[in-house]
């Protein structure tokens, strides 16, 4: 029971719990889908399946027709996984469209098995008793007491108790890294396309990513739809960046005479947080009049945040800078919107991670290490955006959805021969171009032009740059260089660098002193949210390590305006001046 109720914050609607024999199923729920009998933990028909499940289940609906002599006792999307085990096993994971972590007991056995989503989207943990107790949570928290050793769950994986290992479920052709070169047959892609006419910039590029670029936009189109499914109200985060944007353009444009727009009624809720006079703040502002959303801006101070980070930390549960950096405010922001009655919030990570939006990307070499560092930066994510998006806002009571990471999109995504995602500003193609395009609706925007072409900033960044500056100050008064000195001996593992980092590892490991909690966090060198292999593209960014999108060598230069105007007017880029190729971009 207590246990139970390190968790409680994730689901404050309901407590449930089971046992059978030495076997203890818990949970907290947070009502999303059908709130008045969707209580937890769930049952097959005859009760000998029972089941407790974080997140959502898109395709609930699908499912049930395959299992036609089945009796369901609630409208809960996630009822249907008890069902499917009776009749498939755990084959089921790779039946499920949605995000989840779920632990599922068979009573007919006394066995048990888990699983986590493809990505990861949902956080998950598991660890070790003296005893032999196995113990699974969605946060350390609930385990950091009792076992002797704990580590994240793999994402795309499944545990089961026969075989006391794990089995990794998704198998992707990306995951591999291979990098993908076969053109896209026309006639092949036509039905799934033909709800989609060919628009004239489409006839004007090359065939091969005419038919790329109106397929991501139905998947996209699709992956958003689908996260409508909702009996509670909900609101899109909006930052005012591309990938925050066109999720919140999308869900406008489909909102009106769904079940979710009778919840939400007069208009769909749009959130952003900043410090005053943020650019996040400005161009959210913008874009939210744009698409009539009823906007809420929330405002923060450095200070606001400073208060703030021992609680970020305990409820995000790393210590990895541009994670905390990020976290803060989302959290802070996740508390404002939870006061006004939501539950459900859509947001838009991921698409940096699978078109190489970040600005690093400026320097990839070649388009095999461009597509291997997107699979390397799309494997991690759960070690970063994903577990703040999860737990900053699950800290609330908030659940975050994210259709970027839907499992048919990255799918499609990560078939694109990666020449098309490199960067090309000499023929004004910036960071994700190829996203941007298929979103280029002359007759009918999604976005104001300059906002669908805005340059990439991180979401720290983005806040107000003083928030940055403003922690290192403040780490800089609690940690000494004598602290510094003996760093390696105090924290032989990930051994913090810089003074931000040694004060976020003090405050982590006074919440979780094990070692096993230390392990679960990614280390390694990064620049502008790099993963370490990446630093290898450019000599002088050893010498510049910072998570943060301003520490990409160099600066906002003029030249790059011009790049980006050519990129919205393809006319002007005969004038267009290219600056020396060691220059990058700077956050």
């Amino acid at each position: 029971m207590e246990i139970r109720y390190r968790l409680k914050h994730r689901g404050p609607d309901w407590s449930g719990l089971y046992q059978h024999g030495d076997n203890y199923l818990a949970h907290q729920r947070l009502a999303i889908v059908d709130p008045d009998s969707g209580d937890q933990p769930l049952f097959n028909q005859d009760k000998s399946i029972v089941a407790t499940v974080n997140g959502a289940i898109y395709n609930h609906e699908e499912l049930k027709k395959l299992l036609p002599d089945h009796k369901f006792r609630t409208g809960s999307d996630c009822e249907v996984i008890p069902h499917l085990y009776e009749q498939y096993g755990d084959g089921l994971v790779n039946m499920l469209d949605g995000m989840f972590s779920f632990v599922l007991l068979d009573t007919s056995d006394n066995t048990f098995f888990a699983a986590r989503d493809a990505i990861g989207i949902t956080s998950l943990y598991i660890g070790w008793g003296l005893d032999g107790t196995v113990y699974i949570s969605s946060e350390l928290k609930a385990l950091h007491e009792d076992t002797e050793h704990f580590e994240c769950f793999p994402p795309g994986h499944l545990y089961s108790s026969k075989s006391g290992g794990f089995k990794r479920w998704y198998n992707p052709t990306w995951f591999s890294e291979t990098v993908p070169s076969t053109p896209y047959d026309p006639l092949a892609l036509r039905q799934a396309l033909e709800n989609f006419p060919i628009r004239a910039f489409d006839m004007a590029l090359e065939p091969r990513f005419a038919i790329s670029a109106r397929l991501i936009r139905k998947y996209i189109l699709q992956a958003v739809v689908k996260r409508l499914m909702t009996d509670v109200p909900f609101g899109v985060l909006l930052s005012g960046g591309l990938d925050s944007s066109l999720v919140a353009s999308i869900t406008a444009r489909h909102f009106a005479g769904t079940k979710a727009a009778k919840l939400c009624e007069p208009q769909l809720h749009s959130f952003c947080i900043g410090q005053e006079g943020s650019p996040d703040l400005k161009a959210a502002r913008e874009v939210a009049n744009f698409l009539g959303t009823l906007h809420h801006e929330f405002h923060f101070t450095v200070q606001d945040g400073i208060d703030a980070i021992t609680d970020v930390i305990y409820h995000v549960e790393t210590y990895d800078v541009t994670t905390i950096r990020a976290s803060t405010p989302m959290f802070l922001m996740a508390r404002k919107i939870q006061s006004l009655g939501m539950k459900m919030l859509i947001s838009g990570e991921g698409a940096d991670e699978v078109f190489g939006g970040y600005l690093y990307f400026h320097k990839a070499p070649n388009k095999e290490e461009f597509h291997r560092e997107t699979c390397r930066k799309i494997k991690a994510l759960h070690q970063y955006d994903c577990l703040r998006a999860n737990k900053a806002s699950s800290a609330w009571g908030l659940e975050a959805r994210v259709p970027f990471l839907d499992k048919e999109f990255i799918n499609v995504a990560m078939d694109i021969d990666p020449e098309w995602k490199m960067i090309k500003l000499e023929q004004g193609r910036i960071e994700k171009w190829i996203l941007r395009k298929a979103f280029d609706d002359e007759k009918r925007p999604y976005l104001p032009k300059h906002i669908l072409y805005r340059q990439k900033e991180q979401f720290s960044d983005g806040v107000g740059y003083n928030w940055i500056d403003g922690l290192k100050s403040h780490a800089a008064e609690q940690v000494t260089d004598k602290m510094m000195q003996n760093a390696d001996h105090i924290f032989p593992h990930n051994t913090p660098p810089s003074k931000e980092e040694y004060y976020y590892r003090m405050i982590f490991e006074k919440h979780f002193p094990q070692n096993s909690a230390v392990l679960t966090v990614p280390g390694g060198a990064s620049v502008a949210c790099s993963t370490a292999k990446a630093i290898e593209w450019d000599a002088e960014w050893s010498s510049n390590l910072d998570p943060s999108g301003r520490a990409a060598l160099g600066v906002h230069l003029s030249a790059y305006e011009k790049r980006v105007a050519a990129a919205v007017n393809p006319g002007v880029i005969d004038n267009l001046e290219v600056s020396a190729p060691e220059v990058a971009i700077k956050g």
